[in-house]
Order: C-alpha cells, then structure tokens, then sequence
C-alpha cells in the first residue's frame, strides 16, 4: 500500500522536512546562532478555504497572517527583526479586496512592531498566503526544558476561538476570537524571565501537550482550573458539541502555553491561568471536575487528515 500524505499529518511532514534540514535546533521556529546571539525564523502558508472562516474579512486575513508567524516568536520569548510577505491570489480578485488584504498585514505589523521587509506575489485559484517573520533571541524558551513540580499556565481564555467557528452570530467574544486573533508578544518578552519552557497554541491543547512531552514525564491538567464558563457549556451543549473536545482539540487560541516554578508563579507580573502541574507519570491526564481521571488523546487540528 502507497502511502499519502494525507495518512501522516502535518506534523510528520514538518518533522521530514526538518531531517533534511541543515543543522539547526528546531523548537517552535528554527534556532540559528548569530553572533552573540540567535536568529529565529519561522513561515507559516495559510490557504483561504482551510485557515479563512467565509465571513473573515480581507482586512483580518491579512492580520492573521502576521500574527500566525508572530506567535511562533513569542513561543520563544523573540524580539521581532523583520516579517517577509507571499501572496498567491486569483487574477480576478477584486484589486480593493488585495489593498484590503495588504492593509491588514501592514497594519499587524505596526501591531506587533515588526517591519515589512520583502515579499512576493503569484496567481493560483484561491488566496494562499505565505509569511516569514524573523527575529532575535539571546536565551531563546525551549519547549521542554520544565521539571517536575513546575506549574502549567496559560495567558488567557481558550476555546474561544473553536467555538466562535462554530457560531452564526458574530458579536460576540467567540467569533472575535475566530476572525481576529492576536499574538501574546508582550507577555511572552516578560515571560523570557520567569517561564521554564513554552509553546502558542495553534493546534489544540491536547496536541500542544503532546508536543512538548518528554520521556519520563507526564502532565496532570484540572478541569476546575480552565475556567470554563456555565455560557460556554450551555452554547457547546446547543451546538451538540463537547466543549472539551473544543477546548482540548481545535484551537487557533494562539495563547502561550508555559511552565514555571511556584516561586516565579508569585513574581509574575501578567496575569495567568495555571491549568494543571508537570509529573512523572509519563502520561497525560485530565482531572474532570467530578473527580474522575481520564487520559487526554493524542489529538488536534490536521491540514492533512486521512480518509481511513
């Protein structure tokens, strides 16, 4: 049996990609010594009928593609150095929806203060936009460089993203959520000091977990800790959806995920939601509210999900 890629999953592919790779130290984005320094580079493609909801406007779609990239650089506790720009679009799309789309990615970039440096464009049959954001990092924050005893944190909300997908109205926090997301940049430079690993949330917690899990040690997560709202449930339970399964396996949070001491939890000057703690159970496991422990599955969003 030939295989596709679509029986792999995105993160398999990436994880080829990397082998090929020259040497580098690949975490959330690639690490390359500079001087006295690191480099950090990272590239993200979204393409309009997979990462665009249909009521995304051009102006946001722009916005995204900045912050995509700009979240891998706050998972690394990076100053931003420059981004560079690749479009692909139909020849018929509207010359004012490309100002639109452009407005937005200039305006993300006076955001999140990282300049426009370069870019491309191209024609293909749908919106396909490519960004590569660089920046800087004397003492990059590794994805798995916590022991055990520390904390599990998060910068904010999350789910709400997974479930403002999923709704028709769009004022609300949810669909906010969904259509204009923003990158934790500034907590993540305050975090350089005090985090012991982190990584964004792009691809569910469940799958975020799993990827920084190292040999030997396990995480234990607390239901009652996510702060999930009675309004969440009751508009997951109206929709027949699972609210832990948005929680744990949609994503598009683009929150950090991190770990710290208790000791650094008290010096911490942003706000945080610790979620859970690092064991050494070698497992992943979720503590319900009622009591019970289940496992958490190794699950998240796939550009590429196979038909089997």
């Amino acid at each position: 049996m030939t295989l596709k890629v679509s029986d792999i999953g995105e993160k398999e592919l990436v994880r080829y990609i990397i082998s090929h790779s020259r040497s580098i130290t690949p975490d959330d984005t690639a690490i390359t010594e500079l001087g006295s320094t690191n480099l950090i580079s990272t590239t993200d493609m979204l393409i309009q009928s997979r990462h665009f909801p249909e009521n995304m406007s051009y102006f946001d779609m722009g916005f995204k593609a900045v912050t995509v990239n700009v979240s891998d650089l706050a998972a690394m506790g990076a100053e931003p150095l420059g981004f560079l720009l690749a479009i692909a679009m139909p020849k018929d799309l509207d010359l004012t929806h490309f100002k639109q789309i452009i407005d937005g990615v200039l305006k993300a970039c006076i955001y999140y203060g990282i300049p426009l440096i370069g870019g491309d464009t191209n024609e293909a049959d749908e919106i396909i936009i490519t960004g590569t954001a660089l920046g800087l990092a004397e003492k990059p924050i590794m994805k798995d460089t916590y022991d055990k005893g520390d904390l599990i944190a998060i910068t904010g909300d999350i789910g709400l993203a997974a479930l403002g997908f999923e709704l028709d109205t769009l004022d609300n926090v949810y669909a906010k959520h969904a259509l204009k997301p923003r990158a934790k940049l500034d907590e993540a430079l305050i975090l350089r000091d005090f985090a012991t690993s982190a990584t964004d949330i792009t691809d569910g917690l469940a799958s975020e977990l799993y990827e920084i899990k190292k040999d030997g040690f396990g995480f234990m997560i607390y239901e009652e800790f996510l702060g999930i709202s009675d309004e969440y449930k009751e508009l997951s339970d109206q929709l027949n959806l699972d609210y832990l399964d948005l929680i744990f396996h949609v994503g598009e949070d683009f929150e950090l995920l991190f770990t710290l001491s208790k000791e650094n939890l008290e010096k911490l000057p942003i706000d945080c939601r610790v979620i859970g703690e690092v064991t050494d159970s070698d497992v992943i496991e979720l503590t319900l509210e009622n009591g019970f422990v289940e496992r958490i599955e190794n699950r998240g969003y796939e550009h590429y999900v196979s038909e089997q």
